[in-house]
């Protein structure tokens, strides 16, 4: 069996970079936060995951010191919006990069619902919304100790938001959510097709 290697630090050597279409699909971290002076901003990051479920703990990763940032430095709260296929136009014009004033719910056309535990809203499209008071920003660091321009923010999920459509006998149903994902390189996206049941061992 043949294998293509290549270490990071001296290049791929291929047409593109193969390392988002390698960790992929990824579920998309679709951000609202707020800045002290209550402007709304929302805006998808391709780094996002859970990391653990007593209490739930989400995170995404920020390259750069975007507007989400600051704005949870700030003011502590964020909510994870759950970007799905029917809003996939939505989520993609929350993306453009505009003035840290401009509303980018306004700006793709989208509904601010407001927060039970935090102070930021929602998008109200949205199958699912998770409400979290920040935990910590951790600034990632590479093997030899250097600072990275990339942010890893943490936060505690303390409010859940499910629209009761996508309740089926007490679960969410996520194929009829219809969740996106990043799923390769810079256009490239990603929908849930067939699912399948696999439990885990008992012994």
């Amino acid at each position: 069996m043949s294998h293509y290697f290549y270490d990071p630090a001296a290049g791929h050597g291929l047409p593109h970079d193969p390392f988002k279409a390698i960790v992929a699909p990824r579920l998309i971290g679709w951000i609202s936060s707020r800045d002290p002076e209550g402007a709304l901003n929302l805006a998808p990051y391709s780094f996002f995951g859970a990391f653990a479920t007593f209490p739930p703990i989400i995170g995404f990763s920020s390259e750069g010191r975007k507007d989400s940032l600051a704005n949870i430095e700030a003011t502590g709260e964020f909510v994870w919006n759950l970007a799905t296929r029917p809003l996939a136009e939505q989520m993609n014009r929350s993306s453009a990069p505009v003035a840290p004033h401009v509303d980018e719910f306004a700006l793709a056309g989208l509904t601010p619902a407001p927060g039970r535990n935090v102070a930021v809203p929602h998008v109200a499209e949205s199958p699912a919304a998770l409400e979290c008071k920040l935990l910590q920003i951790v600034r990632l660091h590479d093997v030899d100790g250097q600072p990275m321009d990339n942010y890893l923010s943490l936060g505690q999920v303390v409010g859940v938001h499910i629209d009761d459509a996508y309740l089926k006998d007490g679960l969410f149903d996520t194929h009829a959510a219809q969740p996106i994902m990043r799923a390769g390189y810079r256009a490239d996206y990603a929908q849930i097709g067939e699912m399948f049941q696999m439990f885990r061992p008992t012994a």
